[in-house]
């Protein structure tokens, strides 16, 4: 309806006009940290909560006297400016404190992802260059297995129960007077290294710096309308910049608190949003789909949330999260630890990552080229230029590089690894001597400006001369009757160009192959439908909820490498059938054609 466009539109230049008052300042005061508007919102609040998790809890005044307690064991260590400190330890409103204690004084921290051992453990500590360690209760013991690997190995500090033969740090009844005469760090420092995949190889260590880390807290206190009577429900890892820094971040600037978890619980969340008040939802959008796909509970919509708030909400789940729970309005965002730009969709549009209104295009230049999926590299004209894509093309999302001078736009400060800096940079993109970030991300823009995200550059794969979204395709998988859980990759085939389409499925009660196969066929088109299906109990999952498609991939198709199900669907016979390594040698010997 005309009146539900308006009111959208209107809600949207709201909360825009509220994220730019609200950033519009930073800057004026470079000693402005987090930590420092914290003490602030203390004075303010001093007995409002501020951290409530499932062991403890802080007021804001007894969050500020942690966060300064930590800073002054970060100045009794003597923590040079800049000297890194890694923090591994599960979510809790310590993990927050030790955070900002440490880079109140300078210190940068590394947050540390908590599944992490053995090689990848030791190259994110490397990565990163920490000189001490602070690790959690239950870490331990990974912690002493690859200290020998380190040189030189970082100092290792127990958090919590003592975990010899690493000292404790101080506990929660022990005062430490914090130093007055200390070089207080800007807002241009260094204060965080967050871990991200990136586009290819292994995770690497991105900068955020403390200007970042505000902006990012303000911006979204403005964009969720953030004030002191809300709560918000943090149930996402806390090594992660959304549920560890944007998250608590925005309620931190607005008085508000935050309700944290350990981990997500379907079977409890309503529960526990109700009895704790909570008023925003902080979502990765897998968490939306398993309460949609859940049985009925009592009190799914007695709860306070007016708002939904995350990444990676599905289109098919999109309207059955918010009509069955009851929640008036949903922001999807858009954004990357490391990226230079975000995206918000602030009129709740189904399925959209976001826009860029009209009047804060020139200040937010975001464009999507023309990519060549084969290549992994973008298209280039007969004068070197890229290619702008039009309405509804695919193509890579870029963002132009702030001038150095311009107090708008973020700035892209990198990773630690300088050479994995230089190839997120695009240059002489549309003019010579022009720079641009790379998202790495495949999105297309439709003609009223709304962008749609369809893949990372690498998961996109082409067959029979055609480009494949793996996320087009589980979309519509997934929205298949009686399909519970789907991911979409491509699998080598013996003897054939490109790359097959695989879905692994996760099926539910009375689910049928032939109803799976009219149903692609009546959504896809022919070069897009999973040429493999294989059936599985459960599609594990990484601690962000993003689904492990590294060991399905080596697996391919071929039957002999697993004991799930493998059908193939065989155009002769309009049907999948059951692929057995009689069938796949057929395939690989060319006497059967897909």
């Amino acid at each position: 309806m005309e009146s539900d466009r308006k009111a959208a539109e209107k809600q949207a230049r709201e909360a825009w006009l509220r994220a730019l008052q609200l950033t519009a300042s930073i800057g004026r005061d470079a000693a402005l940290t987090l930590p420092v508007a914290v003490a602030q919102t203390a004075a303010r609040y001093p007995s409002a909560p501020a951290l409530t998790g499932e062991a403890d809890a802080l007021t804001y005044s007894e969050l500020a006297a942690r966060i300064d307690r930590y800073a002054a064991w970060a100045l009794a260590q003597r923590l040079g400016r800049g000297e890194v400190v890694g923090l591994l330890m599960k979510n809790c409103p310590d993990y927050l404190a030790i955070w900002l204690g440490v880079t109140r004084v300078g210190g940068v921290v590394a947050l540390l992802a908590t599944e992490l051992t053995g090689g990848s453990l030791a190259h994110a500590l490397a990565a990163a260059g920490a000189r001490h360690l602070i690790v959690g209760a239950g870490f331990g013991d990974a912690v002493r297995e690859v200290l020998p690997r380190l040189d030189p190995a970082p100092r290792v500090w127990s958090h919590g129960e003592a975990d010899p033969p690493f000292p404790p740090l101080p506990n929660a009844a022990e005062v430490m007077e914090a130093a007055v005469d200390f070089p207080a760090p800007t807002l241009a420092d260094r204060a965080l290294c967050i871990y991200t995949s990136g586009t290819t190889g292994l995770p690497k260590a991105a900068n955020v710096s403390h200007f970042r880390i505000v902006q990012w807290s303000r911006w979204f206190a403005g964009m969720m309308a953030a004030g002191p009577d809300d709560r918000l429900y943090d149930c996402l890892p806390m090594y992660h910049s959304v549920g560890g820094v944007v998250a608590p971040g925005a309620m931190l600037v607005s008085g508000g608190s935050v309700v944290i978890r350990e981990r997500f619980s379907a079977s409890r969340f309503w529960d526990d949003v109700a009895a704790s008040g909570c008023t925003i939802f902080q979502y990765i959008g897998e968490l939306c789909r398993y309460l949609v796909n859940s049985s009925p509970h009592p009190g799914e919509r007695a709860h306070r949330l007016r708002l939904s708030c995350g990444n990676g909400l599905r289109p098919d789940v999109w309207e059955a999260f918010r009509s069955r729970f009851g929640i008036s309005r949903n922001l999807e965002f858009y954004a990357a630890t490391e990226a230079n730009f975000s995206l918000y969709n602030c009129e709740d549009e189904p399925g959209s990552i976001g826009r860029i209104p009209p009047f804060l295009a020139h200040r937010f230049p975001v464009a999507l080229v023309k990519f060549d999926v084969e290549r992994e590299e973008p298209v280039r004209d007969a004068r070197g230029f890229c290619v702008r894509c039009g309405p509804d093309e695919v193509g890579e999302a870029i963002a132009k590089m702030p001038d150095p001078a311009s107090p708008s736009g973020s700035p892209f400060e990198g990773y630690t690894d300088a050479e994995a800096s230089a190839r997120k940079v695009l240059r002489n993109v549309f003019a010579a001597g022009d720079a641009w970030f790379r998202s790495g991300d495949l999105m297309r823009r439709d003609a009223r400006g709304y962008f749609y995200f369809l893949d990372r550059i690498g998961d996109t794969f082409r067959w029979k001369g055609e480009n494949v979204s793996t996320a087009e395709v589980a979309a519509a998988v997934c929205a298949c009757p009686r399909v519970r859980e789907a991911i979409v990759y491509g699998v080598a085939v013996p003897g054939m160009d490109g790359r097959a389409g695989m879905a692994a499925i996760v099926p539910g009660p009375e689910f049928d192959l032939a109803i799976l196969r009219r149903h692609l066929a009546a959504t896809l088109p022919e070069y897009a439908r999973p040429v493999f299906v294989r059936l599985r109990g459960a599609i594990a999952v990484t601690a962000t909820f993003k689904p492990k498609k590294q060991d399905l991939v080596r697996d391919g198709c071929d039957p002999r490498n697993t004991s799930d199900p493998i059908y193939v669907d065989l155009r002769s016979e309009q049907a999948f059938v059951p692929l057995d390594p009689a069938l796949y040698r057929d395939i690989e010997q060319g006497r059967v054609r897909l």
